[in-house]
């Protein structure tokens, strides 16, 4: 198949839509579905995520991408008990690429809702019956298990998305895309992400655990397909917050340390402990933990409204029981996909917990971010490597 007919472009109103493949067959089989323009446009960044994660670590992997950027991503680290319960998974077994998922997944189930998923390996079904419980559109994955596939086509009312993708495909170097009816034109980002990108580290601490080299791998990795200007924030082999798309780089790490900070804040006791009506399905279980965690709490707390969530009427978790938890988050990592211009983001990134940085350095200010570092003991590595991706 050189061609695929597509559903609309970005916008149901841009038709027709369709993808071809110049130099030969697609490297697609659809196997269940009608595939859209940003369905595609997922998929294949996703993708491209997995492959690099699983060839850069060796462990299974996965992405959850919305709107051409990564919500999360992870490889294989098996769940503690905390996090089987906030990702929901008690009582589940989950195989080693169901877990990656999980964990991609649960980097930001808000932004995670509505997906599309990628798998670096075949999906089994126990991914499968993972992916049926939560809010998805699609999933691309190098092939399926018989049961898996059953599963997934039973999805949307028959109507998900599944994917397969050739591995042996490689892209042509020169890559083009139409802007404004002028075509652009550039050689492929063929870059790999290595450790020894880590090997130039000029803060005074340079110690790097292999867990930190492995989740400065994933946070360079996923920052490759995220839209510029984008920070990812990763502890324990899965990304805890991405921010994305942000015109300036300090906006970035703010909203990639608010979502981290969100993801170790549904771990506390109180929110653990919420007194929730089992009526109340997942999805409503997340924005509500979202709403108790905020500063709009009473959102969800206040009389009259909180009958409708809880069984009970909950405390809520105050700034001071937040901060006093927020400064147990630790060995965090974190990278940027261009140099931080100045120190604030040292700043803003240690209240989140972290401790590796990886950047690609080059500012006038290098000195200032350094010191910076150098003020919280965190080692920092400068890649000499710029991500952008647009």
């Amino acid at each position: 198949m050189r061609e695929l007919e597509l559903k609309y472009g970005c916008n149901p109103n841009q038709k027709p839509a369709k993808i071809y493949n110049k130099n030969g067959e697609l490297p697609i089989q659809v196997l269940n579905g009608k595939a859209g323009y940003i369905n595609l446009l997922d998929a294949f960044n996703s993708w491209q995520l997995v492959k690099e994660l699983k060839e850069a670590t060796g462990l299974p992997s996965a992405a959850s991408f919305k709107h051409v950027s990564p919500a999360g991503a992870a490889v294989y680290v098996p769940l503690d008990e905390t996090l089987k319960q906030i990702y929901f998974t008690d009582g589940l077994d989950l195989s080693p690429i169901a877990t990656a998922y999980v964990r991609a997944r649960g980097s930001d189930r808000m932004s995670s809702y509505g997906d599309f998923a990628a798998l670096s390996d075949e999906c089994d079904e126990s991914c499968a019956r993972y992916l049926s419980r939560e809010v998805s559109d699609g999933v691309i994955a190098p092939s399926y298990t018989p049961e898996a596939l059953a599963i997934l086509s039973k999805k949307k009312k028959g109507n998900y998305l599944v994917i397969q993708i050739d591995t042996d495909y490689i892209p042509a170097d020169i890559e083009t895309k139409d802007v404004y009816g002028i075509t652009f034109e550039q050689g492929r980002n063929h870059v790999q992400i290595t450790e020894d990108l880590f090997n130039d580290r000029p803060t005074q601490n340079k110690e790097l655990s292999q867990g930190a080299i492995r989740d400065l791998l994933i946070s360079m990795i996923t920052l490759k397909y995220t839209q510029s200007n984008s920070v990812c924030y990763v502890k324990d082999g899965q990304a805890i917050g991405i921010g994305a798309g942000q015109q300036s780089r300090i906006h970035c790490t703010r909203l990639a340390g608010n979502k981290a900070d969100n993801w170790y804040l549904r771990q506390h006791k109180k929110v653990l402990s919420l007194p929730f009506q089992e009526k109340i399905r997942r999805a409503d279980r997340d924005n509500t933990i979202n709403v108790y965690i905020s500063d709009d709490y009473e959102d969800v707390l206040a009389d009259g409204i909180w009958q409708e969530f809880f069984t009970c009427q909950p405390e809520p978790l105050t700034k001071e029981e937040k901060k006093i938890w927020l400064a147990t988050l630790k060995d965090v990592a974190l990278e940027s996909d261009a140099f931080f211009p100045f120190g604030d983001n040292i700043e803003r990134a240690h209240k989140s917990g972290v401790t590796y940085v990886a950047q690609a350095g080059g500012s006038i200010r290098d000195d200032h971010v350094i010191a910076t570092c150098d003020k919280y003991n965190i080692v920092m590595a400068f890649t000499h490597l710029r991500l952008f991706h647009h």
